[in-house]
């Protein structure tokens, strides 16, 4: 286990390490919140609805994922567009939802 600590630290001296900035949009109750921490503790947690923004940041092999999880309140998606202006796109899609649980 040392051996591959001291690999990977060497790894991460010699190529550096990225940042990753992801933002996740979705409808209510699509499970964002759930993904966010489900990343970052590995477990499962229950959530309450998302009130404006979470943003957690946490490393996985030399990577630095700084998350936003954006919530889905239809008085919250006009401002969706300010947090994606000039950014690169991507897109996922989770299957089911709050009524699926």
């Amino acid at each position: 286990m040392g051996a591959a600590l001291s690999i990977s630290s060497l790894f991460g001296k010699l190529f550096g390490s990225k940042e990753v900035r992801i933002l996740m949009l979705g409808l209510d109750a699509a499970g964002k919140t759930t993904i966010l921490y489900k990343l970052k503790l590995n477990q499962t947690m229950t959530t309450i609805p998302t009130v404006g923004f979470n943003v957690e940041t946490f490393t996985y092999k030399n990577i630095k994922f700084n998350m936003w999880d954006v919530g889905g309140q239809d008085k919250i998606r006009p401002l969706w567009r300010h947090y994606y202006s000039g950014k690169h796109a991507g897109s996922g899609e989770q299957v089911g939802g709050a009524e699926q649980r």
